[in-house]
């Protein structure tokens, strides 16, 4: 079957190859036929090595398809099954689980270190224990959430990570009061979920902030009040907070740099949401007398920072009223063959998702 690889961690190319196939199948776990699939920053980071993954490996984690056969022991799924690839599956039985803090379960990330894959050079892993730029993959039953059959594949990819992430950030992680001043900074699939979410919990002033005019745009049409790039950041926060600080920041770029800069836009007592996946050795410099002094709330998003498969849910349900826009997301459509193209629409900010027609 085909599918797109990385061969070498550094590589900023793929390699749509025929001669892989899907592995690991058995008790417990679900062979799916992936029909659409969103590209992701973190896909990004990955293949760059910002964040950890083995290799050789397929990229893709935001994936949706139909179930094609379960193992012995799988009892809430069955074959012609329409499901969203979850990449962070949670055990139920851990620390973090039994808490409530299903987000923080470490169940999937030891998916990571098992190879998905085979080719006739060795073994090939999956991203994040999934890897959805392929036409099947080989996961855990609880990495497969059946989803309704009026889910169209291409807007149930998202729910999968971005809008999830982005949603949570704001209505989990934020849980921001009506009326409330934001910026976002960082304004891909992710931050406009932010905003989606924090326009859905009545946010008063939601400030965009991207370098990419394109996004900017985008940014207004899916409910910030106005957009900016990063160097108007300063006058944005004048204008709106009379130099105060917003009352929420969401940094969704995973750079120290944003993170310092969301910081100093947060007013004294305000929260700052940490949603971009960065590197390890990227360090934010804050120090102990603002810490002290500055009172501000530093929040990380992990996954949007919740219940993930109540969030699937209510992020369906929201979708279904019309009061989130997920279709309006998808600018870019590619077929797998031209995954490489994909990636550029994501490095270059043209595309807030490209949806990779598998």
């Amino acid at each position: 079957m085909r599918a797109a690889v990385l061969h070498e961690i550094g590589q900023d190319k793929l390699e749509v190859v025929d001669d892989i196939e899907a592995v690991a199948f058995g008790p417990g776990r679900v062979r799916i036929r992936v029909r659409a699939t969103g590209l992701c920053h973190s896909d990004l980071s990955a293949m760059s090595g910002v964040l950890p993954q083995p290799g050789p490996f397929v990229p893709g984690h935001e994936g949706a398809g139909e179930v094609l056969e379960v193992g012995e022991g799988v009892r809430n799924l069955k074959p012609g099954d329409r499901v969203v690839v979850c990449w962070l599956p949670a055990c139920g039985a851990c620390p973090s689980c039994k808490r409530g803090q299903t987000e923080l379960c470490l169940a999937g990330f030891m998916n990571a270190g098992t190879p998905n894959f085979r080719r006739p050079g060795g073994d090939v892993f999956g991203f994040a224990g999934t890897g959805t730029f392929t036409e099947e993959v080989v996961v855990d039953a609880g990495c497969a959430v059946p989803i309704p059959d009026d889910v169209p594949y291409d807007i149930a990819a998202l729910i999968g990570c971005g809008v999830t992430t982005g949603l949570g950030a704001a209505l989990n992680t934020a849980d921001l009061e009506a009326g409330a001043s934001v910026a976002v900074i960082g304004c891909g699939g992710v931050g406009v979920s932010v905003i989606q979410g924090a326009r859905l919990k009545g946010a008063a002033e939601i400030v965009a902030v991207d370098p990419v005019a394109a996004r900017r745009e985008a940014a207004l049409r899916f409910g910030a009040t106005r957009a900016v790039a990063p160097e108007e950041l300063a006058d944005a926060k004048q204008s709106v907070t009379a130099g105060e600080g917003f009352d929420y920041v969401f940094e969704v770029v995973g750079k120290s740099a944003t993170a310092r800069t969301a910081y100093e836009t947060t007013r004294r007592g305000g929260t700052l949401v940490v949603v971009g996946a960065g590197a390890m050795d990227d360090h934010l410099k804050l120090n102990m007398f603002e810490l002290f002094f500055d009172e501000k709330r530093i929040l990380p998003s992990m996954y949007g920072g919740g219940d993930v498969l109540r969030s699937y849910e209510r992020t369906i349900a929201l979708w279904r009223a019309g009061r989130v826009d997920l279709a309006g997301l998808i600018t870019h459509r590619v077929p797998l063959a031209d995954i490489n193209e994909a990636l550029d629409q994501m490095r270059t900010g043209t595309a807030l998702r490209t949806c990779i027609e598998i």
